[in-house]
């Protein structure tokens, strides 16, 4: 495994964000897509794991995502973050909170 500096990592703008909106989409299996609130504004991402969850699942849950990663197009929906999870066989974990933490800006 490669290691990254320090700067690198500093780079990473990781916040809180509260998935709002989770939806299958049209003949995909492995994704859904979902809107993700940040405090002052709300993303489109593209959530994997919909093999192991229902996007009802996703709905409410508090997540750690990486804002500041260049959007990617999947499915022909713009993915304007990513959620940290731990990948477990394949299945994702989504790196959560335990305390309540305001969303929050920069």
């Amino acid at each position: 495994m490669s290691t990254i500096s320090y700067d690198d990592f500093a780079k990473m703008d990781l916040r809180v964000g509260k998935i709002v909106s989770a939806e299958k989409i049209s003949g995909k299996t492995r994704i859904v897509k979902g809107i993700i609130d940040l405090g002052i504004e709300k993303r489109d991402i593209i959530i994997g794991g919909a093999e192991f969850y229902h996007p009802e699942d996703l709905i409410g849950k508090v997540v750690i995502a990486l804002v500041n990663l260049e959007p990617k197009k999947l499915a022909g929906i713009e993915s304007q973050a990513m959620l940290l999870a731990a990948d477990v066989d394949g299945k994702p974990f989504w790196l959560t909170v335990i305390e309540k933490v305001p969303l929050v800006v920069k």
